[in-house]
Formats: C-alpha cells, structure tokens, sequence
C-alpha cells in the first residue's frame, strides 16, 4: 500500500498545518540562548590559548638576575619575611616528565622530591631532611605548599605540603589516579629538618594544586584542579567549569568542599585579614572570597588580566602576585620538553590608591615584567620581597631558580 505524502505546505506555506511563526519563533529563541552560552564558555578559551598575544620583554634585567641552577623544577615557593629566604618544594626534571598527574603523567619513580631553603644574602641552598616520615615507604611528590609562623612562636613554622603519591595498594595509577594527600610538618625559621607531624587524606582531596594553610598547624584550604582523578575530567576541564574546586580540611576532623564548580582552580593564598584570593587560570582573574564561621567561603568579587595566571603570593604591602602565562601553547610544550622556551609574566593586583579609585576602579592591576624564557622559563611562581628589593620565579619543569633584583 502505497501512502502518498502531502508536501504542499513546502511549497506553499500558507497550507502548513503547523504554525510557521511558533516555529520561527521556536529557532530564534534557540539561537538568542545557544549563541550567547557558546560565546559565554568559549570567549575565555580563545583569550587565554593566546594566539595573538605579543610577548614584550620589559621589567627585568639580565644584569640583575641570576640563575640558581641547583634548584629545579620547583612548582611552588614561598618567603618566609621575618629571614627573607625561601623555601622551595622541588623535583628533578627527570621525575616530572615521568610523574605529574595535572597533565597525565603516570610513571611511577623511585627518586623522591624535596623541601629547600635558598639564602639570597650568602647563595646558601638547603635540603631539608625528614624526621618521623618514611619517605621511602610513602612517596613523596610535591606540588603546592605553604610556610606559616605558628600563632605561638613566630619563629616555628608550619609547612603545609600537597603530597601526590602514588597509589599505596599497587594500583595503575593511570586508572585509579594518584593517592594524593596533604603531610603537614614543622621547623624552626633557618633550620634544616622538617619533623612531620600529620598527613590528611579526604575524599575531598582529589586532585590537589596548591593550598594555604592557617598559623595552628592543623587547618588549610586547598584547589582541586580537577573533580575527579583521571578520565575525561582531565581531558575537558578547560572546556567546563564544572571540573575543579576549593576544599577545606582540619586535621582533627576531616575535610569538606567549601566552593563547588569553581572555573579552573589553580593558586591560593591567604591575606593577613583573611581573605581567600584563587587563581582562575583560564578564567584569567583572581576570584576574592571571604571565610565564613562555619568555614565555608562567599565569594566577594573578581579581578581580570589578559593572560592566564598559575600561582599566587603576597607580598609585605598587601599586593597579590600572580605568575601569568602569556603563551599557554608554548607551556605544553615547555611540559615535554623543558628545554623549551617558555615566555613568563607577572601581575601585580593591589587597591587602588589613584585618581581611578573614584570612578569605581577598586583595584590596580598591573603587568610589572614580561620576558620570552630567555631571563626566566615556564614560571609558575613568582614572589616579591618588597623589604629587600627581589623578585623570585620558579617553575614545576624550570631549570633554574631566577633571582633579580628590583632595586
């Protein structure tokens, strides 16, 4: 049987037996909501990939800076202001082209990474040794840290340390994902021993970057950099802003998520009056938050720049430091071959004190050096010492520690 189709209202619509303005009116609203959602995920992206980004070379002097070839591949680092060093949480090269879990490196090694001081004042670097931690038994592969002066005695610090293990049980890590965790340990300002006291392991620690601790040894914050350990999460999370967030965690009593479906975490970093600052890396903005007493964090508000930014610090006036990547594609290939260069930036976030401040203008953001890898490569830290006039970078596959002088 042979069913013969009525196509005249193709041909004449006024014999459609649907409403053809229901239906128009139907594809313009799928358009007035797709068009701007795709513009909403996918603006961003474009900005941060950088493709039409001029790197400047202007801020720093190659005849100011030096390079401290004894330290690589240190992710995170930080100053201790009272002594003016620096402690450094570093690899090898070797060990981060074979075991990085933010970029899918999944090979094991037996090589452990370390804690350092650097001393500007004598070029003195310091490997820290472990008291009550078997490094051995455990693992021991840094990335995110923090150094705090106890509450009781300003010269007793807290070292708080991201600590992505392999998994305990012999389990493919590339399946399961890193055991990862966070070994808080003490030291004495300008000691050589870390004596362990805890390590935190939490369903909400995930997959950890970089964290801020508290001056009682036994609170921090941390960044997921993605929600889960391995799958598509890692293959899609610059495209979602579902994929990463902010945890907090007591060591006495156990962790929880203080902010879901945060836009690529990266760096934190606590103020002096609380403030909790995150590093947006493709968002391209530090995002402000203020701790509740139930230590859950509101969100204040959002401070932009033009390049993605990785790891954060304060210096002794109060303004937020933010290493910047100007050439995202150039990092990735910076991650497999380190010899590659890789141009660095830095941003300088801090109120605004000027003319600017009236017209709504809250905060001064400023580009204070860009450089294309020559002077410094691959940073993903960068630290002012506004006392003594320095300014450190370092990077998670660099090969040198840079150290310049600014005044």
């Amino acid at each position: 049987m042979t069913r013969n189709l009525n196509i005249s209202y193709l041909i004449n619509p006024s014999v459609n037996p649907f409403n053809m303005t229901l239906i128009w009116s139907v594809v313009f609203s799928v358009f007035a909501v797709v068009i701007p959602a795709v513009h909403f995920y996918l603006a961003p992206l474009i900005s941060s990939a950088g493709l039409s980004y001029t790197v400047q070379n202007f801020g720093l002097n190659a005849q100011k800076c030096t390079k401290v070839e004894e330290l690589q591949a240190c992710e995170k680092i930080v100053l201790h202001q009272e002594t003016g060093l620096l402690y450094l949480a570093c690899s090898t090269l070797a060990n981060r082209a074979k075991w990085l879990p933010a970029v899918k490196r999944f090979e094991a090694t037996v090589d452990e990474d370390y804690v350092a001081t650097y001393d500007p004042s004598t070029s003195k670097v310091t490997r820290l040794t472990l008291e009550n931690f078997d490094s051995k038994k455990y693992g021991l592969s840094l990335l995110g840290m923090d150094v705090v002066p106890s509450e009781k005695d300003s010269n007793e610090l807290f070292v708080y340390l991201i600590n992505n293990r392999p998994p305990q049980d012999g389990q493919d890590p590339s399946v399961v994902g890193a055991d990862s965790v966070v070994e808080i340990f003490k030291t004495v300002a300008g000691g050589d021993t870390l004596v362990h006291l805890k390590t935190v392991r939490d369903p909400a620690i995930v997959s950890p970057n970089d964290l801020a601790g508290f001056s009682d040894g036994k609170r921090f914050y941390f960044t997921n950099w993605f929600n889960r350990k391995t799958g598509f999460a890692l293959q899609a999370r610059n495209l979602l802003t579902s994929f990463s967030s902010i945890g907090y965690c007591h060591s006495d009593h156990g962790c929880k998520i203080a902010v879901e479906n945060f836009y690529t975490a990266n760096g934190i970093v606590k103020a002096p009056n609380g403030t909790i600052y995150v590093a947006s890396v493709t968002g391209l903005e530090i995002k402000m938050f203020e701790k509740q007493d139930d230590d859950s964090l509101v969100f204040l508000e959002g401070v932009h720049c033009d390049t993605p930014i990785d790891n954060l610090s304060i210096d002794k006036e109060g303004t937020v430091f933010a290493a910047g990547m100007p050439k995202p594609l150039e990092v990735w290939e910076h991650t497999k071959n380190s010899s590659h260069p890789s141009p660095v930036c830095a941003w300088a976030f801090s109120k605004n004190l000027g003319p600017g401040a009236f017209y709504g203008e809250k905060y001064k953001v400023q580009k204070v050096y860009e450089n294309d890898g020559t002077i410094a490569s691959g940073s993903t830290t960068v630290v002012h010492d506004a006392e003594r006039g320095r300014l450190f970078m370092h990077g998670v596959f660099s090969h040198y520690l840079t150290v310049c002088h600014t005044k």
